[in-house]
């Protein structure tokens, strides 16, 4: 995996891995985390998160907050936080560079909480801790003195004004300093909040290895529920092509990796979160498989056109944990897995999934793991869908590995192909 020094060769080495797409994330926490001594609780884990074979732990936000999950940051450079101290962090991100596996930081700076009052009465003021702004580093529209957002405006709190050139230089040597810290790996929290190009210029100025920006746009739904094809509105809405390069196109790409916010692939590939997709899998597994190829015979949204800007996942604490905004059903879980697992993207596995959900969970994500590795399937590999009908999905992913979901029988003709791991509702070969 390469070595862990922020220099070259951590860049040249770990580019290679990146750029071939053999990414396996982990979010390590969930919506609760924070009441569970948490920092000492991953500690713990961390020969297990290695030896399942992920390459990164998307850990939640390190910095003080108003808020205990972490959201709601206000002083940044400080890391005793609802997790666990600055001194337990260090000892889980020394833990996890020991075992090669790559510490994501959550990257929350579209809106920040202030410690006095200023402008209109309101706290936008940071006064008495580091990076001590005043109301000029707050939206005008939040009720600062700064300029309009560049983005979408998260409400109820004051949002970081990154049009101001102080503001973006202090935050890139805040990423800076998290790198030295330790973090390798950036996770942008509400991506949509401010401009993309932005974050490129942070994702230059830090050098994460690699990243990923929380952009959700919301679906389509018609009088029947939602939409057959979420990809094609997003395009059309041009929210997704905002953050892409703007000389690309979907039609001309290229073998070498171009991310959203970044264009040198030594360093850092950005990636997406995608909800229409997201949300097609979760009726999908209802008796919907008809869902999971589009009108052009690919898998919907980003993974069928660009898969290899794609991070998927079943739920996060977002979706999933105790808030539940739009949980997978729980029935279906390792269908889910079996799909994403063996399908072209970044998939990420969720923490409750894996270590809350029981043993024969965990060891059923984890065949899944080692096939996907062993199969060398990758955030590029070719997808030939072969039935998608109200009970029954199947694909042949690189022509390696054969997937079905679904309970509809169904497997696949001819004798190369053997039996690699199965369970309610799934199964998964391989060629022997």
């Amino acid at each position: 995996m390469g070595n862990t020094n922020n220099g070259p060769e951590e860049s040249t080495d770990l580019g290679a891995v990146l750029r071939n797409g053999r990414e396996i994330l982990l979010q390590g926490f969930n919506w609760e985390s924070h009441k569970y001594d948490w920092w000492r609780n991953l500690e713990r884990k961390v020969p297990d998160i290695a030896k399942s074979g992920f390459t990164s732990v998307w850990l939640p936000p390190a910095s003080n907050s108003f808020s205990p999950e972490g959201y709601l940051p206000q002083n940044l450079y400080s890391l005793n936080s609802s997790y666990g101290s600055e001194q337990l962090l260090k000892a889980l991100l020394q833990k996890l560079k020991q075992y090669k596996v790559r510490p994501m930081a959550d990257i929350v700076i579209n809106h920040r909480i202030g410690t006095t009052k200023g402008h209109g009465g309101m706290y936008n003021r940071y006064d008495g801790i580091p990076l001590a702004w005043n109301e000029h580093a707050v939206t005008s529209c939040t009720g600062g003195l700064g300029n309009r957002s560049t983005g979408d405006n998260f409400h109820g709190v004051p949002n970081i004004d990154h049009s101001q050139h102080f503001v973006r230089m202090d935050i890139i040597g805040w990423l800076k300093w998290l790198r030295s810290v330790g973090f390798q790996d950036f996770r942008f929290d509400f991506a949509r909040g401010y401009s993309a190009k932005y974050v490129k210029e942070y994702i230059e100025g830090a050098k994460p290895i690699f990243s990923v920006g929380e952009y959700w746009d919301s679906c389509n739904y018609n009088g029947h529920g939602l939409d057959y094809n979420q990809g094609a509105t997003a395009i059309d809405k041009g929210s997704l092509i905002g953050l892409m390069p703007r000389d690309s196109s979907r039609l001309h790409l290229t073998s070498q990796p171009r991310g959203f916010f970044r264009h040198d692939p030594k360093h850092n590939i950005t990636m997406y979160q995608e909800k229409g997709a997201a949300f097609q899998s979760i009726e999908a597994v209802k008796g919907q498989f008809w869902r999971l190829r589009d009108p052009q015979g690919k898998p919907p949204g980003v993974m069928g056109w660009w898969p290899s800007r794609a991070v998927t996942f079943i739920d996060n604490h977002d979706t999933g944990s105790t808030q539940a905004h739009w949980p997978f059903p729980s029935n279906h879980i390792m269908e889910g897995y079996a799909y994403i697992l063996t399908h072209p993207g970044i998939p990420t596995v969720f923490y409750d999934h894996f270590y809350d959900w029981g043993n024969s969970i965990h060891e059923q994500i984890v065949k899944l793991m080692d096939i996907r590795r062993r199969q060398d399937i990758h955030s590029r590999s070719s997808v030939r869908i072969l039935e998608s009908q109200h009970n029954l999905y199947s694909a042949i992913i690189a022509e390696k590995v054969c997937m079905k979901i679904g309970d509809g029988s169904w497997c696949p003709t001819g004798r190369e192909w053997a039996l690699a791991t199965s369970g309610h509702r799934y199964a998964v070969w391989q060629k022997q």
